[in-house]
């Protein structure tokens, strides 16, 4: 089993592979590139295909017009629907995994390495692994629905002029509390845990497929409880935002992998913190909106 290392140690270890693990490092790796670009590929397709990506605050006059329900996400209109929630969880899963395979990517290959050192099939376990990590924010995607049903709802019920002064407010209360969630002892905790693949993995091996299934599963969980703050900014400001996602794929990047990821976090908080009060102040406009 490999043992847990400090933080400090070089975090690009897992990419040195042996004469054992090499080729199915290589392969594994090449695989998660290939997933990710095709999982961004079709987050962009299903974004500029949509008139109206725009999210639960930033937008909200749309749903006084017709376009209530799922425009509010960037996503045709369809109200509380069976269907509407199937498409929805459809397009926020793939996009998910554009946004989050490449920081998960050390611990997905040092759990590889790990089971290598097991069993000769590496490759079945890792995908589970995978498509328990997956499952966890396919999962969030059901919150996401519900809220963004929610917001349009009560966006419909208001006048244009209420709806002109709470969504300022309202869209600057939320960066405002992610910004001070990155400051939370909970974020801390599973952030350590999201930059610590290899304490990760001895501390919580299992064995078996289902054994796998239940890592990628709580690997999951630890990196929601690091990022839902900042991926409730996505919802309010666009669920299809381009600049959003591309901005919160590189804070999720470099507080996992970089050596001063720590300090990306609290640079991150404090960003947030200020446009969070810009915006609900009327000082600053809703920034990047698609």
């Amino acid at each position: 089993m490999p043992k847990p290392v400090s933080d400090d140690t070089d975090r690009f270890s897992w990419l040195r592979p042996t004469s054992r693990l090499g080729r199915a490092q290589l392969g594994l790796l090449l695989s998660l590139a290939l997933l990710t670009g095709v999982a961004w590929a079709a987050t962009l397709y299903h974004a500029f295909s949509m008139s109206d990506p725009m999210g639960i605050v930033a937008r909200a006059d749309l749903a006084a017009n017709g376009m209530g329900g799922m425009a509010m996400a960037g996503m045709p209109a369809a109200g509380w629907s069976f269907g509407g929630a199937i498409v929805f969880l459809a397009v926020w899963t793939v996009m998910m995994a554009a946004m989050m395979l490449p920081a998960a990517a050390p611990m997905i290959l040092i759990f590889a390495a790990a089971q290598a050192r097991r069993e000769r099939d590496v490759a079945v376990p890792t995908w589970i692994f995978i498509a328990g990590y997956i499952l966890v924010w396919a999962a969030a995607g059901l919150v996401v629905y519900a809220l963004v049903q929610i917001g349009s709802d009560v966006a419909t019920r208001l006048a244009a002029a209420d709806r002109a002064g709470w969504a300022p407010l309202a869209l600057g209360a939320t960066l405002v509390t992610a910004g001070l969630y990155q400051f939370t002892p909970a974020k801390r905790i599973c952030l350590n845990h999201c930059r610590s693949p290899f304490a990760f993995v001895a501390r919580h091996w299992r064995e078996g497929r289902a054994g796998a299934l239940g890592m990628g599963l709580r690997h999951g969980a630890y990196c929601l409880g690091c990022c839902w703050a900042l991926f409730a900014v996505l919802v309010a400001a666009g669920v299809m935002s381009l600049a959003w996602m591309l901005l919160l794929t590189l804070v999720v990047c470099a507080e996992k992998l970089l050596p001063q990821g720590r300090r990306v976090a609290a640079v991150v908080g404090a960003a947030l913190i200020v446009l969070g009060l810009l915006v609900a102040g009327g000082a600053a406009s809703i920034p990047f909106l698609a």
